[in-house]
């Protein structure tokens, strides 16, 4: 790709494109579910070999649909990546070009970087080492955009020979053994056919969607099938909730939680076929219970880092939106302060979070979700390509303990970075003892977070004491946060020995606000070493 021609380019557009194929397999995957039914009532109302040949026929009418849906969802994965890639190359370019003029470094139409020879009294050595900078980020930008379009015209040519191949009807010959771990369910994924991987795509989305080890592309094109499925029943058991004979009470709770879920679910549909932002990928959802959901903006598996967020108290599928802000919150900045790097956030929230005080009080259900996040996180190390991304996870409030337990346990976690938001104390009382060196470990508790004053640990009383009794004389009555708290030592005090980074006081939740320095401080520590010199 020229000079030119990068500069010329719309990633808007293709992404436009991408979210046009998108829409389209929404549409054939409602058509196919339609025909589904159909051949239901067929059974239902036709007996017979008559009967059976017909509900047959209409069955196999789905195949090519099904067929057709992934293939276009394919399609829209292969052009949004491209347009994320040229945004990049774009971004990697401007960055260049900005340089030269306080270099008094002129570009040519092609893109050659020289010396400004028309200004008089400059250091000539110097400016023909600035034009050699600018020069070679030029280069990168190019290199960059090339790659890009050499990767998905190749992929685009793949899909298209799959296409006119037709659609496999002959199963896999194995399944990963229950209970795999992800370096295995990779493994087997990796040793399967394209046409063994597409046809557990169409027959066995339920275990290709949630399984990790498997590709997130693969999984997100598994999940998306299930999305109307899942509602469609969310609707039918609201329905029959209705209609049974339980006590009135009970009716109208269950109804609740099911129009709660159908929202959280619009809410994620919503997300899927935006055209802003960078793409998403469904990576897990479960409508049963309060809900569960993993959801990446940006493919975690061709990331230069990959930051996922654990929420706290109350996060559960039907209030969703603010979790959704959050982590697309973290994707803008983080784009903002580096946009040369791909970095993919994710919401991870598949575990069963507290839903009121009473439950937050103790830490079991932090515990109960550690094996699920650990696998989580060993899932992105063997699926990701190439070099080996940054990987930072962060928790918020209760989600910090989740963090900090699992990081804390036996298997550890998958990280190079850990933060915690907002914490009541992360089931430890140093930072040496979650599995990475201390400078690794960061927190942050706004200066009016009521979590830090209203979740005082059984100690805090002796360390209140202890103070007074230093200094009787000159009591200092003014509060402060607790050094201890309900689950051990405040990370984002001394004694712990985290890495502390401040922000603008915005409560419990305005971490996020985009106003708020806090916000990226985040992003500069997802974005690795090079970044993690300038957090304040």
């Amino acid at each position: 790709m020229t000079y030119a021609q990068l500069w010329r380019a719309d990633p808007v557009s293709w992404r436009s494109a991408g979210a046009a194929w998108a829409r389209l397999a929404v549409d054939v995957g409602r058509r196919a579910a339609e025909l589904g039914a159909v051949a239901g009532r067929v059974a239902d109302g036709w007996r017979g070999a008559a009967g059976s040949a017909a509900g047959g026929h209409v069955r196999a009418l789905r195949a090519p649909l099904d067929a057709a849906r992934l293939a276009f969802v394919e399609t829209d994965q292969v052009l949004s990546g491209f347009a994320s890639a040229l945004t990049r190359a774009r971004g990697m370019l401007a960055s260049a070009v900005a340089a030269a003029a306080p270099a008094h470094v002129e570009i040519d139409r092609t893109g050659y970087a020289t010396p400004d020879v028309s200004v008089t009294g400059i250091d000539r050595v110097a400016a023909l080492r600035a034009a050699d900078r600018v020069g070679t980020g030029i280069v990168a930008a190019l290199r960059a955009a090339t790659d890009a379009d050499r990767d998905t015209a190749a992929h685009l040519d793949r899909l298209a020979s799959a296409a006119a191949a037709g659609w496999p009807t002959t199963p896999p010959r194995r399944r990963p053994p229950l209970g795999a771990p992800p370096s295995a369910v990779r493994e087997w994924w990796a040793g399967l056919t394209s046409s063994e991987r597409r046809w557990l795509l169409v027959h066995e989305p339920l275990l290709i969607g949630r399984l990790d080890g498997v590709p997130v592309a693969a999984r997100d094109r598994a999940n998306r099938a299930l999305l109307a499925v899942w509602r469609a029943d969310l609707v039918r058991e609201r329905a029959e909730a209705v209609r049974t004979a339980m006590p009135r009470h009970a009716a109208v709770s269950a109804s609740l939680r099911l129009v709660g879920l159908m929202s959280g679910i619009d809410a994620v549909s919503a997300r899927l076929a935006a055209e802003t932002g960078e793409r998403a990928y469904l990576m897990s959802l479960v409508p049963g219970g309060d809900g569960r959901l993993v959801l990446a903006l940006g493919d975690p598996d061709s990331a230069d880092n990959v930051l996922a967020y654990v929420p706290g108290m109350t996060a559960d599928l039907s209030a969703v939106r603010d979790d959704l802000s959050r982590t697309e919150a973290m994707s803008a900045r983080a784009a903002t302060v580096d946009p040369a790097q791909r970095t993919s956030t994710v919401l991870w929230l598949d575990y069963d979070a507290p839903s009121h005080l009473g439950e937050a009080m103790f830490a079991a259900r932090a515990h109960d979700a550690g094996p699920t996040l650990h696998r989580f996180a060993e899932g992105l190390r063997a699926t990701h390509c190439g070099a080996p991304a940054h990987q930072t996870v962060l928790g918020l409030s209760y989600g910090s303990l989740t963090v900090g337990t699992t990081a804390a346990s036996n298997g550890g976690l998958a990280a190079d970075d850990l933060i915690f938001v907002g914490s009541p104390g992360v089931g430890v009382d140093h930072a040496s003892a979650l599995g990475l060196p201390a400078t690794h470990v960061w927190s942050s508790t706004a200066a009016n977070d009521p979590i830090a004053y209203l979740a005082p640990g059984w100690r805090e009383p002796f360390n209140r004491l202890g103070a007074e009794l230093a200094d009787p004389f000159g009591p200092d009555l003014r509060p402060h946060p607790n050094e201890d708290l309900w689950f051990g030592r405040n990370p984002s005090h001394p004694a712990f020995g985290a890495q502390v980074f401040t922000g603008d006081p915005g409560g419990h939740s305005g971490y996020w606000r985009t106003n708020n320095d806090a916000l990226t401080d985040i992003a500069r520590i997802a974005l690795g070493p090079e970044h993690q010199s300038h957090v304040e």
